[in-house]
């Protein structure tokens, strides 16, 4: 399991897509310096829409390398596979939540403003879009093959887009009090249970495959 587990995250690593790196990077900067005291909230979100397309580009690796025809020659079954690929995936989570912090801390420096709820939204954010993302492309990728999942990670961008530009341009932020985090527990609740049922269906996916 450990080996799988290393295996996925050096491929997350090693797959890392440069011109989205520097499509991230450069929102991240645009919505710093646009949005006030509000940036790192809004850098977590997208490092975290980063994240969850990463993970989508890396699951693409075994597909291409047909993974599936060296797991039969080893003494790993379906379900150590496709674990290990979840578990992967919440390791990469502490990337998106350094980030958060990282973000959080240079807003409150550069605005002199540290805002307990907006910290609390941005980590359940950095945390909440990578599984949400992964917990739905991921059995896409084993039922349907990898382009699947890459499409449906385009289209999920759209509605993530307008989220982010409602707060931006609207009173969504500066609305926020402290009711909210009541509907981030429901949310990372709902997101769990997701992940868990994404990751048996994908094991149902993954058996089929030959």
């Amino acid at each position: 399991m450990k080996g799988l587990i290393y295996k996925d995250i050096t491929i997350f690593f090693k797959s890392i897509d440069k011109k989205l790196m520097l499509i991230a990077v450069g929102a991240i900067i645009l919505l710093m310096v646009n949005t006030g005291v509000y940036a790192g909230l809004f850098a977590s979100v997208m490092l975290a829409m980063t994240i969850g397309m990463q993970n989508i580009m890396s699951f693409a690796c075994d597909e291409k390398a047909s993974w599936k025809k060296y797991q039969l020659a080893m003494p790993v079954n379906a379900v150590l596979v496709v674990t290990s690929k979840y578990i992967s995936v919440i390791y990469t989570l502490a990337v998106s939540l350094v980030g958060s912090v990282l973000f959080n801390l240079l807003s409150g420096i550069a605005f002199h403003e540290f805002n307990v709820i907006v910290w609390g939204v941005s980590t359940a954010v950095s945390l909440i879009v990578p599984l949400l993302w992964t917990g739905i492309c991921l059995p896409l990728t084993y039922w349907f093959g990898f382009r699947s999942a890459q499409t449906m990670g385009l289209i999920a961008v759209i509605p993530m887009f307008y989220f982010v530009k409602y707060f931006e341009d609207g009173d969504g932020v500066s609305a926020m009090t402290s009711s909210i985090f009541s509907y981030v527990v429901v949310a990372g609740f709902a997101v769990i249970v997701l992940f868990i049922i994404s990751m048996i269906i994908s094991m149902i996916g993954y058996n089929r495959k030959k």
